[in-house]
């Protein structure tokens, strides 16, 4: 039922699929660009499409109450955002603990402009020891899909110039507001 709602949806909107699945079973996914709250609904649907269950973090104030365990089943991750720096040990502790995990991460951390990507992804990656699979969404092309799975060599610019290679041709729905592809480190 979900494919074929998610099928539907993507169609009736005229956008078509891209890549294959990822064969990993636990990995970082870049979600981007991001311009649009409009990324969300595409996402989604090409992760239901795909048999993916992705998962994405959001501040713990966010899961109380009744929304708590609707967020939860669109696979939200409550997180702990007070402590500086624990972030990326908290989710590579929940990938250690997890058979499989697509954990979606907007890279560039707003749907606004910003000259730089947030490297939390990359730190992730590193410390849980997992891929990052290429995710995207092409609103020029009406495509989005999965792109190649990265493994990071821990060289940042190395493995920055593949990733923005993969994003240099990639437009938002609002493509002013889609920064360049580098993160604060490698400037």
């Amino acid at each position: 039922m979900r494919r074929a709602l998610a099928s539907l949806f993507l169609r009736a909107t005229g956008w078509r699929p891209e890549g294959t699945r990822p064969a990993a079973r636990r990995y970082v996914l870049i979600a981007a660009p991001h311009t649009s709250n409009w990324d969300l609904a595409y996402l989604l649907a090409l992760a239901a499409l795909y048999d993916v269950s992705v998962s994405w973090m959001g501040k713990d104030s966010l899961f109380r109450g009744p929304w708590g365990a609707v967020l939860r089943w669109l696979g939200g991750i409550p997180v702990d955002r007070r402590h500086r720096g624990n972030l990326v040990r908290q989710m590579a502790d929940l990938f250690e603990s997890r058979d499989r995990l697509a954990l979606t991460v907007p890279a560039e951390g707003t749907r606004s402009y910003t000259p730089h990507w947030r490297s939390g992804f990359y730190h992730i990656a590193r410390t849980a020891n997992v891929p990052v699979v290429l995710g995207y969404l092409d609103y020029q092309r009406k495509r989005g899909g999965f792109g190649p799975e990265v493994v990071l060599t821990g060289d940042m610019n190395q493995d920055m110039d593949e990733i923005r290679g993969f994003y240099s041709d990639k437009v938002g729905k609002y493509p002013e507001s889609f920064g360049p592809v580098r993160l604060k480190e490698e400037m």
